[in-house]
């Protein structure tokens, strides 16, 4: 095989192994673990200064205000840490003492959590259960009750109505007996009277029997629906027995029998025709009766269950709150109520913060140089306006250009190390003095000096001398942290991994304070131990 044929061959191996790395072989995704732990979170500026002579110090609020007191006059020595002016704050310190309380709600729940439910609550919770019981129980004993006395109310009704069906069926008799008399005597002929007074006989007599029949079966099966047939079968009887005696009872007074008939059969007639009706409403009201008391029975069966069935409900109401008082609390109760207690936290340290920040001290010992308001003004923030300027005791100070987004986060009093580079070795101890409200422009940057004062000078200090500063801004101590890198944000909500037995689950979260070693300080959502994912 010649050289070139080899390395045709070589050639082509490797794309082909180029090809299986870069587009065929799948990679595993690359992710490691951080644990939620309790640590030190501190936010820090840098920057490099040069140390300078001493000159004044020009001091104001961090925010907008009235001033209320001034302290000092021009020309009056100072110490470090001296009051010097004050803001109104009254509003501030009603809102203290409001979150205050909600802090110590906020405590008081947790501890109640953790606690769980006193002797004297559970036994309430038992008694609970035990007067919605008896309640459930009445009730059921009164829907029973309620069920049988409607029963015997509707058996009492068809009773009723049996004995109106013989009544009835007693007094069509009687006025079928009467009209046979009748008859017998007087229409005995073929003519069209005669005709008449039989038909109509005939029409009660076989109604009659049908409504008899009705009245046997329903006597035999004592089935309340073979009762409400017979009643409507005796209803029509009535009805067409009262239609027949009317027609008879005018047929007497025809001209060929008015003066034939004697008074007493017309009066009979009529008494009998008085019979029906009465039989007659006596059937109605019966029907009706049963009707009605079917009506009550089925309303007050319909009442009396719903109180049933609200017994029903406030007995599993009442269990469900004795097994909750009963049951160990949960933990994500636990991890909420903590959540609040640090959100509380949270908002009492920020208004004492803020009622701090109406305060102006002193950063240093001197002499005050000017005072450029008075009681009552309304006072612009430190990096807008001068209030009251300090020549400092101390003759060197350090002169730093901290960047514009950094700025924002320093305050009067803030402690500083110093290294200066005459003397690497040595870490000196300073504090923020002043921060120079008029801007810098350096290569299209915006800055603003700031002014760091030495806690002790040595005579090995000159100025001229450059120094490295590290400003610590905030630091919170003993808080849970993860890494930066374990965050996510999405639409303006704060999310982190965690995993999970061998799954991950996304997690809200809330972060207090974000340091400048890449550690964030979580407010709520984890607890300590926990594994997030950073990518």
């Amino acid at each position: 095989m010649s050289k070139r044929i080899t390395l045709t061959i070589a050639i082509i191996l490797l794309l082909a192994i180029g090809v299986y790395l870069g587009f065929l072989k799948k990679e595993k995704p690359v992710f490691s673990l951080a644990e939620v732990v309790r640590g030190n979170v501190s936010q820090e500026v840098s920057g490099t200064g040069t140390v300078k002579k001493g000159d004044e110090i020009n001091l104001s609020f961090k925010n907008t205000g009235r001033i209320e007191k001034i302290y000092v006059v021009v020309g009056e020595e100072v110490k470090e840490g001296d009051i010097l002016a004050k803001l109104e704050n009254n509003q501030l310190k009603i809102q203290l003492q409001e979150d205050k309380a909600a802090l110590d709600l906020a405590k008081a729940k947790l501890d109640k959590l953790l606690a769980g439910a006193s002797l004297e609550e559970i036994q309430i919770a038992k008694t609970n259960v035990s007067n919605a019981q008896i309640s459930l129980n009445s009730a059921k004993q009164n829907l029973e009750d309620i069920k049988t006395q409607g029963e015997e109310n509707l058996k009492s009704a068809y009773e009723d109505a049996l004995n109106i069906l013989d009544d009835a069926s007693l007094k069509i008799f009687n006025a079928l007996n009467t009209i046979d008399s009748i008859q017998r005597t007087y229409f005995t002929k073929n003519d069209q009277e005669s005709i008449k007074v039989e038909e109509n006989k005939n029409t009660i007599e076989s109604s009659l029997n049908q409504a008899k029949l009705y009245l046997e079966e329903a006597k035999t099966s004592n089935k309340n629906e073979d009762i409400d047939t017979a009643l409507s079968e005796m209803r029509n009887t009535l009805n067409k027995t009262s239609t027949a005696l009317k027609v008879i009872r005018e047929t007497c007074e025809e001209i060929n029998y008015k003066s034939i008939i004697s008074s007493t059969d017309k009066s009979s007639l009529d008494t009998h025709r008085g019979n029906i009706n009465t039989a007659l409403t006596n059937v109605v009201n019966s029907q009706q009766t049963i009707i009605s008391t079917k009506l009550t029975n089925a309303t007050n069966i319909n009442t009396y269950q719903a109180k049933v069935d609200t017994a029903q409900g406030e007995l599993k109401a009442a269990e469900d709150e004795l097994a909750k008082i009963l049951a160990p609390p949960r933990q994500e109760d636990v991890t909420l109520y903590k959540s609040e207690v640090k959100q509380a936290e949270a908002q009492v340290s920020l208004l004492e913060n803020q009622i701090e920040d109406t305060i102006l001290r002193s950063p240093v010992e001197g002499q005050i140089a000017k005072v450029n308001k008075r009681v009552g003004e309304i006072i612009q923030p430190a990096l807008v306006e001068s209030f009251i300027s300090i020549i400092p005791a101390v003759p060197l100070q350090i002169k730093v250009d901290v960047y514009e987004e950094d700025v924002v986060k320093l305050s009067i009093g803030n402690p500083v190390d110093i290294t200066l580079t005459a003397y690497p070795n040595q870490i000196l101890k300073g504090k923020v003095v002043a921060i120079d409200p008029a801007e810098k422009i350096i290569n299209n940057v915006v800055y603003y000096e700031t002014t760091i004062g030495f806690e002790n000078v040595s005579e090995k200090m000159k100025t001229g001398m450059t120094a490295d500063v590290v400003i610590k801004t905030q630091t919170k101590e003993n808080v849970l942290t993860v890494p930066d890198a374990a965050i996510q944000t999405e639409n303006g909500k704060t999310f982190v991994q965690v995993l999970v037995g061998k799954k991950t689950e996304q997690r809200e979260i809330e972060v207090g304070l974000k340091g400048s070693n890449g550690a964030v300080e979580v407010i709520s959502g984890l607890e300590e131990g926990e594994k997030v994912i950073t990518k």
